[in-house]
């Protein structure tokens, strides 16, 4: 089911695109990846669809009834900003209550959500004395103390440590259950971990938009790595012979091979690995990342 659409967006600063015709629907329930280079224009796009700018021309579409969308949209900024000398429990009550939520439900809500993000522990100390992970995790329970239908983040664990992008990134990938969820980030492998989607966006442009396994099988690299007992050598003139496969280079004890298809390559090697007795150790088929995805897609 689509909650929503970006349809021709084009925001202009004078004769500068900063986007320029960006069109991708948002599926319910999916964890998006808004990917790209610093300048990219990914700020600029999750601030127009959360309404803090227009757009010089296009439009954004909500698959809903309601006139005002903010009520549907949970934000956090690349920056957040809060009351350090608040403690996390005051800070999300003081959000509720923004929100319009009753003083009770609004309790209700922030007792639930510490625990769900992981700082309940902490939520009687002041906001100052909490880790930059610590206050993403806030900042995110912030974004959806009103239960939103779209969360939407700005570089969430760019700041982090490799310990904090850890908490937050499970932490994003467990709320797909309840929202959609769109993040934009220039740390590829981050995304690759989390996102069922990926939006590509370069020099303005969306260039794709689609599944992740989508993508990858679109750019999927040709490349299968084995390994055998005992002497390899002998396995790579055999190897040669196969109809599918191009080149074998011998690197580490590993046979890398260059196949024409990885589905008939694959029967064909376990084929010969049965009718010759080979003994195979291993079978790699090289699963294209993230990063391998962008640097090709930009290239065409």
């Amino acid at each position: 089911m689509t909650i929503a659409t970006v349809k021709n967006v084009t925001k202009s600063y004078g004769s500068t695109d900063v986007l320029h015709n960006v069109s991708f629907s948002l599926t319910k329930g999916n964890c998006i990846a808004l990917i790209g280079p610093n300048g990219a224009g990914k700020t600029t796009l999750i601030r127009i669809l959360i309404g803090l700018i227009k757009p010089t021309a296009g439009q954004c579409h909500f698959s809903t009834e309601e006139k005002d969308i903010r009520s549907l949209i949970g934000y956090l900024p690349q920056h957040p900003v809060f009351h350090s000398w608040m403690t996390g429990e005051e800070f999300l009550i003081y959000s509720a209550k923004l929100a319009g939520i009753p003083p009770k439900e609004a309790m209700i809500r922030t007792n639930d959500l510490l625990i769900r993000v992981g700082i309940d522990n902490a939520k009687h100390k002041p906001i100052r004395t909490y880790s930059g992970g610590m206050k993403q995790r806030l900042g995110i329970a912030q974004a959806i103390i009103h239960r939103p239908m779209l969360l939407l983040l700005d570089e969430p664990v760019s700041a982090l440590d490799p310990l904090g992008r850890r908490e937050v990134l499970d932490l994003l990938d467990s709320l797909k259950t309840d929202m959609t969820v769109l993040f934009s980030t220039h740390i590829l492998s981050d995304a690759d971990e989390v996102s069922d989607d990926v939006i590509v966006l370069h020099e303005g442009k969306v260039i794709e938009a689609d599944s992740i396994h989508t993508l990858r099988k679109k750019y999927q690299t040709t490349k299968i790595e084995l390994t055998f007992d005992g002497d390899i050598t002998k396995y790579k003139n055999a190897l040669l012979q196969l109809s599918t496969v191009t080149d074998v280079q011998i690197i580490r004890q590993t046979l890398h091979l260059t196949v024409t298809d990885i589905t008939d390559a694959r029967k064909e090697i376990l084929e010969s690995v049965r009718d010759f007795a080979w003994e195979l150790t291993s079978f790699i088929i090289n699963r294209t990342s993230l990063e391998d995805l962008f640097m090709k897609a930009v290239q065409q």
